[in-house]
């Protein structure tokens, strides 16, 4: 094998995803423990101290409210592997974030609440990676405090989500009183020992199941009991159906006690596929030892407020990166050096010198970078682009202190840019009042936290009456405009959204008017690459 197929048989990359509160970012911080990417004092326990301190999520805003925002890059190394950790947004109204960094993913693993199961937030998400065709390794986290019975929690993953759940790892002790798991590939029991504030890798011991049955008594028969169902009924791992995302192998733990944090994280190495060939827009497959080839899959600015510099996040698709190396931009055709090439973790960042395939790299302040671009050396290539989700929410945004305007300008042109929101404009009134249209309303709070401390430039946000929004043309445009409760608004990359004030009228000028371009917009259970 070439150099570079090797290094890409090394690397694991896959995103976290799950409802807000699941434990997602701090299962994040331990695997960075366990893979000795942060040094014995874990994120839990400067979240116990100060819980807005996750490596993670770095955004100050992410800090104050305590929830994931925004997506972040995590690279480090485990066993002979190099993991690439995408960490990304629980909450609905960022499902639009969490659905361009899972384009550039292997796989993924799904947190669950091992008291609440599976919330609409997770369903949701989940469609996201079937339609990208992820494998989904899931964890039933927090069982170490009380919670659903466990096969209740496998009947309701198989009835919502549609994936037969095959347990890998199944926990001795009831949700609330947790002593260990059992490996059902090995049979083995492993007890945990408690450290403090799980700040350490938790002491494990192999108990053979004669002890384990004298000493964990009828906790023991129980979980025996269970796993002779589950060998009746044939749930056991088969790696073939996990890749091809018909079955989801199952771990329980906690990971604010790190129990079964280090079996998931071998998991992630033995069972998420390495990066393979990825199609480009004719369908043709990439071959991963050809000449270097990247996505855009993220754009992000002000990730350090002292630079203030803007930072384009691609995944390698083939061939050997080299940083200086001068590629060629696939939307402009223009080339351009990439002296400026970064690792980030978290926030931190290091100048990275080489990547293979399946490796993120950001490349700062290239200007003319965008989402769904592609990058290249030698022969033109061009991966499919990533669609936008339909908007449900919109709000005309004014600066307050007209001073300011240079700076609201700027700023509303960013945020646009990384897809915090997607900004419409009218002919007439252009920047001084664009609209922005978002998938939650979430999103124009931190619009509006951003403008302001990073541009300085404050503004209000005035409701409007839009419900929904369609893609038009310039020869539908006319008709659109003369109609009530219409409008006819254009999107930064040039798309016409006719946007209407009631679902009701949007049927009727569809059904009397056909000769009229009104298409949908991408929604999320709709999305194909």
């Amino acid at each position: 094998m070439s150099d570079v197929t090797e290094q890409a048989e090394r690397r694991r990359t896959f995103a976290i995803i799950s409802h807000p509160d699941a434990g997602k970012t701090t299962l994040t911080e331990k695997f960075l423990l366990y893979g000795g990417a942060l040094s014995r004092e874990a994120g839990a326990v400067k979240a116990r101290q100060d819980r807005r301190s996750a490596t993670s999520d770095w955004m100050a805003l992410e800090q104050q409210r305590g929830i994931s925002i925004t997506s972040t890059v995590l690279q480090f190394p485990y066993r002979d592997s190099v993991v690439n950790l995408l960490d990304t947004p629980g909450h609905r109204d960022f499902s639009e974030d969490t659905y361009r960094v899972l384009t550039a993913a292997d796989g993924a693993v799904m947190v669950l609440d091992a008291a609440k199961g599976i919330e609409p937030q997770t369903l949701k998400l989940f469609e996201v990676c079937r339609d990208r065709g992820l494998p989904l390794l899931t964890f039933v986290n927090k069982w170490d405090r009380p919670g659903k019975d466990g096969l209740e929690l496998l009947d309701e993953i198989t009835d919502k989500i549609g994936l037969v759940p095959t347990p890998v790892t199944w926990p001795v002790g009831i949700a609330g009183d947790f002593r260990g798991v059992v490996d059902r590939r090995t049979g083995e029991y492993t007890r945990y020992t408690r450290v403090a504030r799980g700040s350490t890798i938790a002491p494990e011991e192999i108990i053979d199941p004669d002890r384990a049955a004298a000493e964990e008594g009828a906790a023991w028969v129980q979980a025996s009991e269970e796993l002779e169902l589950f060998d009746l009924s044939d749930q056991t791992l088969d790696v073939s159906s996990f890749r091809a995302g018909t079955t989801t192998p199952l771990f329980v733990g906690s990971a604010v006690t790190n129990f079964g944090v280090g079996k998931l994280l071998d998991a992630v190495i033995d069972l998420i596929p390495p990066p393979a060939p990825r199609p480009e827009i004719d369908d043709r497959l990439r071959p991963l030892d050809a000449p270097f080839s990247g996505f855009v899959f993220k754009v992000q600015a002000n990730m350090d407020p002292s630079h203030r510099d803007r930072i384009a996040f691609f995944r390698v698709c083939s061939g050997r990166f080299e940083r200086g190396m001068v590629v060629t931009h696939d939307r402009t055709g223009k080339p351009f050096a990439t002296k400026y090439a970064h690792q980030v973790f978290g926030q931190d960042r290091e100048t990275v010198e080489e990547a293979f395939p399946g490796d993120i790299v950001g490349l700062v302040n290239a200007g003319d970078v965008r989402v769904g671009d592609t990058l290249f050396v030698g022969d033109a290539v061009r991966f499919p682009r990533i669609p936008t989700f339909a908007p449900e929410h919109f709000a005309v945004a004014r600066v307050k202190d007209t001073g300011r305007y240079k700076q609201f300008r700027k700023g509303i042109a960013q945020l646009d840019e990384e897809g915090v929101v997607q900004v419409l404009r009218d002919a007439d009134s252009g920047d001084q009042a664009p609209v922005l249209a978002a998938v939650g309303p979430m999103q124009f709070e931190v619009v509006s936290y951003r403008l302001e401390s990073e541009f300085g430039a404050a503004i209000e946000l005035t409701p409007t009456s839009y419900r929904a929004a369609r893609r038009t043309d310039e020869e539908s445009s006319p008709a659109l405009r003369g109609m009530r409760g219409v409008d006819v608004l254009r999107r930064s990359d040039g798309t016409l959204l006719a946007l209407f004030e009631s679902t009701y009228w949007l049927d009727r000028v569809v059904a009397e008017n056909p000769e009229l371009r009104l298409d949908k917009l991408v929604a999320e259970g709709d999305l194909h690459l």
